[in-house]
């Protein structure tokens, strides 16, 4: 059976990421952070649909917790056939008033997560046909007003994922991005009504996106064996 690491895993898209792996065959390890009642939760909302998801709790910014976690991964799986890299913090603040500290801790989560945990897998998957799925923003492609430390650290996260993809397909690892436009998610709760109907109006097909359908587009990358260092987008068309 394949197995899967989705970081963040435990809610919006990384859960629904989870549900939709393990719907499909693979055994699912969940990484939180912070919010272990909540983890819990969904382990348990999980095991009663008769799926046994194992829960790994780091920051996945911090180096010493995500050796820990993949050390406690591969003692029970011993293989990774994919990480999806989905653990990601947001801020909303134009740039005068972002601090020092909070750059950090964006570009620490979103991209310093993503090299710690792809790197902590890499060793594993080489010559086994392994896949690193990041997960990006549309806010990285065309970038997004007050929001430019979350625009460039998912910038670079697709930087990210176009250079690791031609460094490790020789190795037969593929490495791909998605890429969601305005998804449905907590993440998005705090938009105005008035600022949701704005953004809505840009998206060609007239909607917000489901976190299942950013889950689906990464199923898809999971199992097409030709497809690395792309960057799919799940937008509606947004900024296209």
């Amino acid at each position: 059976m394949k197995t899967a690491l989705i970081t963040g895993g435990t809610k919006g898209i990384g859960k629904a990421v989870a549900l939709e792996f393990l719907q499909n065959g693979y055994e699912v390890a969940l990484n939180y952070d912070k919010d272990e009642r909540a983890a819990l939760s969904v382990q348990k909302e999980f095991c009663s649909m008769g799926f046994r998801p194992v829960l790994l709790r780091a920051d996945v910014s911090d180096e010493a917790q995500v050796t820990a976690m993949f050390a406690e991964f591969f003692s029970a799986y011993k293989k990774l056939d994919v990480l999806v890299n989905n653990a990601g913090v947001s801020l909303k603040k134009i740039l005068q008033n972002t601090s020092a500290p909070e750059w950090d801790r964006v570009f620490g989560v979103n991209v310093k997560g993503a090299f710690l945990c792809s790197r902590a897998a890499i060793d594993k998957m080489l010559w086994q046909d392994g896949c690193i799925i990041n997960v990006a923003s549309i806010w990285g492609e065309v970038g997004a007003s007050c929001e430019v430390a979350y625009s460039a650290s998912k910038g670079a996260l697709i930087a990210f994922t176009k250079a690791l993809a031609k460094e490790l397909a020789p190795s037969r690892v593929r490495v791909n991005c998605v890429s969601p436009g305005v998804i449905d998610t907590a993440m998005n709760a705090d938009l105005k009504p008035e600022e949701m109907e704005e953004l809505v109006r840009e998206i060609p097909l007239g909607r917000t996106g489901k976190p299942e359908e950013v889950a689906k587009a990464c199923l898809y990358l999971a199992q097409n064996g030709y497809v690395t260092g792309e960057v799919l987008s799940v937008g509606g068309g947004f900024a296209k």
